[in-house]
């Protein structure tokens, strides 16, 4: 009788543990499931952009294909081999650089001094600068081409890298701030004590301090003026067209160049993807630790 009782326990505890051991395993399933739904949502219209780079025109719209049956990379060539296309990308690239470049030095010393010093009206600096950010881009639109036509910097690549300084300064000023916040002060005071001069102690001690942030704020820049589309087609007209304006040459009389368009997409995405290479171990700790 108390064997009986004790293996009836004893099979009750086994049950007991496997019910628990499913239903763990149910449980861990389910975050997998809706995780690898939306990485698949994420994916799908880049997949389908990439599908319709390489099918021709009559393919895309004769009918509904999950894939290309017959792949080519006719329109990569094209884009390639065209002047027109290899300068707008080119253009592109370096008004983006410039802008990225100038936002950045611009924005260290700014953050450093809103952070460090403490002067009349530094806070309401500071909100001005933000204060920026709340209007949209159409609105220095038109000033902006004012000014640069009457100047002589209309149609140049310092146009469209300048007036993305607008944008790019404010933003990179409030998240290099937060970097610098995390740094004490009291590393400041010791490399006076040390006979370091400021611009000795800045780039040798402090920068390799907010790399990570430096390497965020970059990201951010770099993306901002790459996806700009209105100010770089209202300053610009030929000579320093951007690559997202010479897109607009895939409408014509004859229709919507499907496979061109989506080609061009494609390779839109590449600089932003070498960018998130380089930068990603940067950009994981900035999210981590600034104010991002």
């Amino acid at each position: 009788m108390g064997a009986d009782i004790v293996s009836e326990a004893g099979l009750t505890v086994v049950r007991g543990r496997t019910q628990s051991a499913a239903t763990g395993k149910a449980s861990g399933l389910l975050p997998r499931l809706g995780f690898a739904i939306y990485l698949l949502a994420l994916m799908l219209p880049i997949y389908w952009l990439v599908s319709m780079s390489l099918r021709s025109n009559e393919d895309i719209t004769s009918r509904l294909a999950f894939w290309p049956h017959h792949p080519s990379l006719e329109k990569y060539f094209f884009i390639l081999s065209d002047p027109t296309w290899t300068h707008a990308f080119l253009v592109s690239l370096t008004y983006v650089a410039i802008n990225t470049v100038i936002s950045v030095t611009v924005a260290l010393p700014a953050a450093y001094a809103f952070n460090r010093y403490h002067f009349i009206g530094d806070k309401y600096l500071f909100f001005w600068l933000l204060s920026l950010l709340m209007a949209p881009a159409a609105v220095y639109a038109m000033p902006f081409f004012n000014l640069y036509y009457a100047i002589g910097l209309f149609d140049t690549v310092w146009a469209v890298a300048l007036a993305h300084c607008l944008f790019n300064v404010p933003v990179a000023v409030w998240i290099l701030e937060g970097f610098v916040a995390g740094v004490p002060r009291e590393i400041d005071e010791m490399a006076a004590i040390d006979g370091y001069s400021f611009p000795r102690f800045f780039i040798r001690i402090f920068l390799p301090l907010i790399a990570n942030g430096v390497g965020v704020t970059a990201f951010f820049c770099f993306m901002f003026s790459w996806v700009e589309q209105l100010l770089a087609t209202t300053l610009t007209a030929t000579d320093a067209l951007p690559f997202a304006a010479v897109m607009t040459r895939s409408y014509s009389v004859a229709g919507m160049d499907w496979s061109l368009l989506a080609t061009a997409g494609v390779l839109t995405m590449i600089p932003g993807a070498v960018v998130i290479w380089f930068v990603r171990n940067h950009i994981a700790k900035g999210f981590a630790l600034g104010r991002v």
